[in-house]
């Protein structure tokens, strides 16, 4: 089963499309963006590991990679 949570490769102009279950939640420029996109989907972002491949994909690079 995927993860729920995909980051996308870094886009040209800089940033990373955050999508959950195909929606898209956001263009993210780093970590503080991407847990408000997941603090606004209802998640406990205090509980949330950004390595927790069950629950973030990671597409193009991991959380170190934003452009």
């Amino acid at each position: 089963m995927a993860a729920p949570i995909v980051v996308h490769p870094p886009s040209p102009s800089g940033g990373r499309r955050v999508t959950a279950d195909g929606r898209i939640l956001g263009l993210a420029h780093d970590t503080r963006d991407l847990a408000e996109f997941l603090r606004r989907a209802g998640m406990d972002v205090g509980s949330v590991r950004l390595d927790d491949p069950e629950l973030i994909e990671w597409r193009g690079g991991g959380p170190e990679v934003w452009h």
